[in-house]
Order: structure tokens, then sequence, then C-alpha cells
């Protein structure tokens, strides 16, 4: 394939495989764009989702009650975490054996479609009962394949990135979801000031929706230009030369054979991967999961503060996220993943208190400082999982042990977290719990880093050394 050729490694490396890959600079960027848009695509949705989410409780479940209506609207929101895990079990393993491009293509489709699909369902007013029921097919097609989008796209990018950038290239992953969730609220603030309230019920909400029409189409576009992976072509090639000498075959109906591996081998096979996958996606999808989405709400509804405190305060220091995250995922080239991420974890330990507490005090200055303290130690996370998660498998089990141990961290600890904290502070009244949440998820997140091994610079395991080639 045009995007590698085999090099004679340095004779003085006793551990080198017998080549090397030589990556094709122009072929890696359209990869870690077209990975990108489709995570992008993902939160967009959720911003989205999110901030609309009274006007579609008013659209979709009429009940005259706000609090039933916004409950109703955010229930179809969590169900598309529940088949996360499930669409990761379906996804993960299609792409070790048919490939990573074809799956992605294939996630992106039912994204868009889902969320299109959204912008198009008639109101409870128009057609009853079966407009929620749409709306809740829409999110379970939409979470669906999310359980094969990110660690696809983070195993599509790992596999075509030298040894030396994976880092900084595969941070431009979680630089589209800042892009998508950025534009999707953003998107909802700017309506809600130029629309009113009759205007937004009536038809503005479907605006965001159907503009993930045209960006799908784009987003498949630039998947479908993508060529498979030189990691997971190796891999069918050696699955191919395995199978070739206790194999015959008649002239002209040769068959391409590949990797085949048992969903339970991806599991049993792979556990103490996945316990470390699961206990770095835990660390990284609460404080996730606690900035971007809960913040906002616990600013309005526990501390009564008024709305400009909270989702302007958010895009911004997102926005501040997105200018460090390259910095900080080259950082991870040279330093290491597990520094870096050994520090976002000791970060949190130690500064969610304070920056709580600032939080608290109320003035826009304290919150924004906060805030962002907050998301520049979330950057340790952003900046590094996407290279260092797909270096705890081997390249045949990849995509899906990756599929497995993520989805169901994210649906367990990640997607969870909003409801766990205010539940834990409407039982105690402890308005601090926030902060130690993050405080618990940091510890596991460290004794995860402890026990992971540094892949900065190294091979992916059952790959080939790969280093940038020159276009």
């Amino acid at each position: 394939m045009p995007s590698a050729t085999a090099v004679t490694p340095p004779a003085q490396n006793p551990t080198a495989s017998k080549s090397v890959t030589a990556t094709d600079p122009a072929l890696v960027k359209r990869a870690v764009k077209a990975a990108a848009l489709g995570n992008a695509m993902e939160w967009f949705d959720f911003g989205v989702y999110s901030y609309i989410a009274v006007t579609l409780g008013k659209v979709f479940f009429p009940s005259g009650n706000p609090t039933a209506q916004l409950l109703s609207t955010f229930g179809a929101f969590a169900a598309a975490f529940l088949v996360r895990p499930l669409g990761g079990m379906v996804f993960g393993p299609l792409g070790d054996r048919v490939g990573r491009q074809k799956v992605l293509a294939v996630t992106m489709i039912m994204m868009a479609a889902g969320t299109f699909a959204i912008g198009l369902i008639p109101s409870y007013a128009t057609i009853g009962v079966g407009a929620p029921l749409l709306l809740l097919l829409a999110r379970l097609v939409q979470g669906f394949s999310t359980g094969g989008e990110y660690a696809g796209a983070s195993t599509f990018i790992a596999e075509y990135a030298p040894d030396k950038r994976r880092g900084f290239l595969g941070s431009w992953l979680e630089f589209g979801t800042l892009a998508g969730y950025i534009g999707g609220a953003g998107l909802v603030t700017l309506m809600t000031a130029l629309l009113s309230d009759d205007a937004l019920v009536s038809w503005g909400w479907r605006i965001p929706f159907l503009i993930a029409g045209p960006m799908g189409v784009i987003g498949l576009y630039l998947r479908l230009r993508l060529e498979e992976t030189p990691a997971f072509t190796a891999e069918v090639e050696k699955a191919e030369k395995g199978e070739e000498a206790g194999r015959t075959e008649k002239a002209g109906q040769a068959e391409s054979h590949r990797p085949k591996v048992p969903l339970r081998e991806m599991i049993t096979g792979q556990w103490k991967a996945l316990l470390l996958c699961v206990g770095l996606v835990l660390v990284f999808n609460v404080t996730d999961y606690m900035l971007l989405s809960y913040m906002p709400s616990y600013l309005t509804s526990e501390l009564h503060y008024d709305e400009t405190h909270g989702l302007p305060v958010v895009l911004g220091v997102m926005a501040l996220m997105m200018i460090v995250q390259p910095f900080a995922g080259a950082l991870t080239d040279r330093v290491g993943r597990r520094p870096v991420i050994a520090a976002g974890c000791a970060g949190f330990l130690l500064l969610s208190v304070p920056a709580l507490l600032l939080i608290r005090q109320g003035s826009l200055a304290a919150v924004a400082l906060g805030m962002a303290a907050l998301g520049l130690l979330l950057v340790c996370f952003t900046a590094a999982m996407p290279s260092a998660l797909p270096a705890l498998f081997p390249t045949r089990v990849r995509y899906g042990s990756l599929s497995i141990g993520f989805n169901v961290s994210v649906s367990l600890f990640g997607g969870t977290t909003p409801l766990v904290v205010t539940a834990l502070i409407g039982a105690t009244g402890n308005m601090m719990m926030p902060a130690y949440y993050m405080m618990a998820a940091a510890v596991v997140g460290g004794v995860a880093v402890w026990f992971m091994a540094e892949s900065a610079g190294r091979p992916l395991p059952g790959s080939e050394p790969s280093l940038e080639g020159r276009p």
C-alpha cells in the first residue's frame, strides 16, 4: 500500500523487527482529520442535546410539569449510554475482523443518521406517544454507533501514526471532541438568543440536528478515501500466510482470510489490560463529564447562580483546552504518557477541593479560575489517552478489547457521573461532593498508571516499528 514501505531497521537495536513501517505524512493527516471529525460529530450532538433539553422536553414530553419533561428528555439521553457496551461488543470485534476503516465508515453513517433523524421527528402534538418513542429509537442508534467510534478512531490514528509522534497526532482526536461540543453548545446558545421561545419550540430546535446530515456526508467521504492501517494490513497478511500451508485453494478462488479472534479471548485473554483500560477511562471520563456536563448544572441548580456563570464559562474553558491540547499531546511524546497522566491524577487529588471552593465563591473571576484549573488538569487525560489506550492491546484484538473496556467504563462511571453526584449531594447535603468524587476517581486512575507500561516512542504491541516517511 502507498502509505507504508519496508526498510531495514537499525542494526544496533537487537529487539527490532525485520522491517519498519515508513508512514506517508499526507495519509496520516487525512487519517487524523477523518477520525477527529467523527468524534466532533458525536460531541456536537452531545452539546446540542444537553443545552436544548428544556425545549426538547416541551416538544416530546408535554406533561405540563417542567421537571418531568426534563427528566424524560435526559432519560432518553441516558438510554444511549446503556447500549454503548453492546455497540462496542459488535463493532469492536468486527473492526478486528474486517478492518478499521470499514467499521468507522459504518459508525459515521449511523451517527449522522441518528442525529439527523431527530431533526425530522414530528412533535408529540402531531403524532402523540410515537414522538418520544422515535426519539428514544434515534438515541439508541446513536449510542450503539458510538460504541464503536472512539475505540476505532483512536486505534486508527494510533496505527497510522509514527511511534515518535503518536501522542501529538492522537491528541487531535480530543481536539475534535472539544470543537464539536463548542460548536453544538454555541449554536444552541446563539439560537436561543436570536429566536423567541415559540419559534424555538415550533421549528428552531430542529436546525442543529439537521446540520448533522451534511457533516456526516463530509465525514463519510473522508473516511471512505482512507486506506486500511498498515498494522491491520500486516496482521491480515500474517494470518493468510499462516493458513496458506494447510489450505488447498482452487485457481481463481483465493480467499482473503482476516484475523479471527473470539469475543471471549478479547475479554479473558486480555483481562489485565482491560482492568487498566477501565481504570484509566474511569478517571478520564468522570473528570470529563464532571467538568463539561455537570458543572453548568451544578452552578445553576445547586448553587443558584445566574446562567451567565455556566455555559459561557464552560465554553471558554473548552476553548482554552483546545489551544493547549496539541502542545500537551506533543509533551507526551517527549516525557511519556505515564508522567502526564500521573500529573493529571495528582492534580485532581490535590486541587479538586481548592478549585471547587473557588467556583463556589461565586464571582465570575473565581468561577472562571476554578473551572480553568480543572480544565487544564483534564488536558493531561485528553492529550494522553488517545495514544495510551490503544497501546494496551496487541493489534489482533486492539479494536475489540479497547471498545469493550472503554464503553463499559464510560457507561458505568462516566455517563453516570452527573446522576451519582446529584444523588450524593441530595443524600449528604454536602456541596463539596463533586470534588470528593473527582478525588476518588484520581486515586483509581493513579493505581492504573502505576501498573501500566510506558508506550511513548515505542511500537504498538504486535506491530512493527513505525517511522515518519517523507512525502
